[in-house]
Formats: structure tokens, C-alpha cells, sequence
């Protein structure tokens, strides 16, 4: 019998079974790849990420290894403007990098205790029993084992199998692509190190960078449409040639080396999904003791850049409300803990799937005058106050003193 299980070692689920550490709950991880997965290359974590990793205690470790993002610079590639917008830190000085995620993830799992994750683990069905009045999660492994917990949390990505067990509807695709890749300097980049994010963008197309280091740089190109002969799990070297050669060819030349340069193992292309904001308002996020967390519970599209920062602050809302069951119960009681962690997620994270939509939607689509004074005022007046209001969120902090080794 587990505590708690929790289904995906991504994000969320790294992050949760710290945050659960740390008010002494003890959580199995259950991936189902041979090792920590690291598709994304890297993301960025705006201040109210970094609230949510100040709780969880490793805040200090990656903000070392990351220099802060102060400006953005936003290219119209037809017209050739350029307009700058400010990423401030948030009244308690906590300001925005750029990670990989690679990191991200060792960070977060060197904190747990030995032998919390199981990898090559992958769930098939989730049931429910109760026992001594007590209702008990069974978790069936497609090699047969099973498991029981008291909770159940889903961190399973997009596809979520505990998402579509909890009844939620799939997420819907937003008619856009993205690819994401790492760019190698061995001699240097010579880029301003993580001050500042290059976007640039046209009709229906949207691309960026921003160093990660000295000799790192982080690049993606958003597309209305995938580009034609790339699939999912496509070849690395099409993918690379499609965007040089026909989606980005009219980009600017800076942008056009900083693709040349990618490291091509880490080059992915991917449709957007998101969950559709009603689903989330309206929708059973709970069901016994089984919730979801991350891109299991909000896939939303990347224009805010807001994927992982949420996906952190599940994490510490949940640890949150389960540690204070145990302070109020003297042990774990779930029901009413899980249905605090939902109802305080719902309003938020609606939220920023609507925000991150019309985000995008503004800034890529449409070629008429109006669409381009929309993006103009946008970027102009509206941008920088979105990011700021949506940053400011602090998700509060973990009480009580882990007991677990």
C-alpha cells in the first residue's frame, strides 16, 4: 500500500512528489520511459515559477546556473519593427531564466529518496475499491503488477490516461505546430547570456531564441500549419531543413544561423493542444482520491509561456493542501484535500489556457491592417501588463518539516 502515487516523472509529477516530501508524504513515481525524459530542450520559468521552486527548496541550485531574463526584443519580419517589452521580477525579486529541462528534472529527482521512481512503468487502468470504509486507488502496470494507494495524481502529459479515466475530454488541437531545438557555439554564441529573448514574427508564424549559457542557445518556430513531409518523430535533419528552407527562409539571418547550429538529437516537432477552458471549470478534475496535475490536467499552447511554470504550481498547491490534512487530521485524509487542491486550480489555470490562446492568436494570425494595429497595441501596450499580472501569482508556500530520508 502507497501513500500516494503519481503517474508521469515529467514536470509535475517530479515537482509533486517533492513538494509531498517536504510535508513528509511519502510518493511513488511511475514513468514509463527507461529514464528521465527530456524532450523540450528547454523552457522558460517566469517569476511565479520561481515562487513555486523557492518553496520546494531548489530554487538556488538552477538560478545559479541561469542568468536572468530582463527584455525581450519582438521583430515584424514584413515590416521590420521592432519593439521592446521588460520582464521584471515580481515584488519579491524573483525574475525570469531559461532552463533546460533536462536540469529542471535532475534537480527536482535528486531530491527524492532513493528509489522513488520507477521507471519502464507504464499503467494500463485505474481502479477503485473501498476498504475499511476507506476508498483505495488500484493501479494496474502493463507488466502486471499492481498497486495500491490511497491517492492517485496524474502527471501524464497531455494524453493522459488518469485525465481520460477521470472523464475529462481530450484536448483539442490549436491549429498550430511547433518546433523546439538546442543550438550548439563550441566557440561561443556571443549573444547578450539570458538578458534577452529575439522573437520574431510574421503571418501565422511565430520564432524565437534566448541563450541558455555562453554556448547554448534555446530556439523554436510556431507554424499555423505543420510543414509538409514533417510528422511526429520525423527526421531530425528534414526538420531542420524545412524550417531553414521554406517556413523561416524571410526570417532574419541571425535567426536562420541560430537553426543551422542545432544540435539535431534535439529537435522535435509537435502539434499544440490545449484543453479547451470549460473542461477545466466544468469538468471532474477529481474522482475519489485520483486528480491530475501539469499538461495532464491544462495542456495550454506556449505563447506565455506558462506550460511548466503551472505545472510547478500544482505541485505546491497540492503538497499544500495534503500537508495540511495531516496537520489537521494527524494523518493523510485525501478527499477533502484533493477536492482544495482542485477547486483553488480551476480559476487559475482556465485562465491561463484563454490568456495563452489569444495570446498566440494575436500575434500570428491575420495580415489586415486591423490585425496588425491589434498586434501592434498588443505588443505595444498590453503584452508586457498580461505577463506581469499573470507572474505576480505567488501559489504560497509548504508547511512542515520533512521526516523522510
Amino acid at each position: 500500500m502507497e501513500e500516494v502515487v503519481i503517474v508521469g516523472a515529467g514536470i509535475a509529477g517530479l515537482a509533486t512528489a517533492v513538494a509531498l516530501k517536504k510535508v513528509g508524504v511519502r510518493a511513488l513515481v511511475l514513468e514509463r520511459s527507461e529514464e528521465l525524459r527530456t524532450t523540450g530542450a528547454a523552457l522558460g520559468l517566469f517569476a511565479n515559477a520561481w515562487v513555486a521552486l523557492d518553496a520546494l527548496g531548489v530554487s538556488d541550485k538552477l538560478a545559479a546556473l541561469y542568468a536572468p531574463l530582463k527584455r525581450g526584443y519582438i521583430t515584424d519580419v514584413k515590416t521590420k519593427s521592432i519593439q521592446e517589452v521588460h520582464y521584471p521580477g515580481n515584488r519579491n525579486g524573483a525574475q525570469p531564466r531559461a532552463v533546460h529541462r533536462k536540469v529542471l528534472l535532475e534537480v527536482l529527482a535528486e531530491e527524492l529518496p532513493p528509489n522513488s521512481i520507477r521507471f519502464s512503468s507504464k499503467i494500463t487502468s485505474i481502479e477503485t475499491q473501498v476498504e475499511d470504509g476507506l476508498s483505495i486507488c488500484i493501479v494496474m502496470l502493463d507488466d502486471g503488477t499492481i498497486i495500491k494507494s490511497k491517492v492517485v495524481i496524474g502527471c501524464d502529459g497531455v494524453h493522459s490516461i488518469v485525465a481520460r479515466w477521470l472523464g475529462l475530454r481530450p484536448p483539442v488541437h490549436s491549429g498550430r505546430s511547433a518546433v523546439r531545438g538546442l543550438s550548439v557555439f563550441p566557440k561561443g554564441h556571443g549573444f547578450d547570456h539570458g538578458h534577452a529573448l529575439q522573437q520574431f514574427v510574421d503571418v501565422g508564424k511565430r520564432a524565437g531564441f534566448i541563450a541558455l549559457n555562453d554556448k547554448e542557445l534555446y530556439w523554436f518556430f510556431v507554424a499555423t500549419c505543420p510543414p509538409k513531409g514533417v510528422e511526429k518523430g520525423a527526421d531530425p535533419e528534414i526538420i531542420q531543413r524545412k524550417v531553414m528552407e521554406n517556413l523561416a527562409k524571410d526570417f532574419p539571418p541571425v535567426y536562420l544561423d541560430v537553426v543551422k547550429h542545432s544540435d539535431l538529437s534535439s529537435l522535435t516537432w509537435a502539434p499544440l493542444m490545449f484543453r479547451y477552458p470549460w473542461d477545466i471549470l466544468f469538468g471532474n478534475l477529481v474522482r475519489s482520491n485520483v486528480t491530475v496535475a501539469g499538461d495532464a490536467m491544462h495542456p495550454m499552447t506556449p505563447d506565455l509561456g506558462q506550460g511548466g511554470c503551472s505545472a510547478l504550481e500544482d505541485a505546491v498547491a497540492l503538497g499544500r493542501h495534503l500537508g495540511n490534512s495531516i496537520a489537521e487530521h494527524g494523518k493523510l485524509w485525501a478527499p477533502l484535500a484533493i477536492e482544495g487542491y482542485a477547486k483553488e486550480r480551476r480559476w487559475r489555470v482556465a485562465t491561463l489556457i484563454t490568456a495563452s490562446y489569444l495570446s498566440g492568436w494575436v500575434q500570428q494570425d491575420g495580415s489586415s491592417r486591423f490585425m496588425r494595429f491589434l498586434r501592434d497595441v498588443f505588443y505595444g501596450l498590453l503584452l508586457g501588463r498580461v505577463v506581469k499580472g499573470i507572474t505576480e501569482y505567488d501559489c504560497g508556500k509548504l508547511h512542515g518539516v520533512s521526516s523522510l530520508p
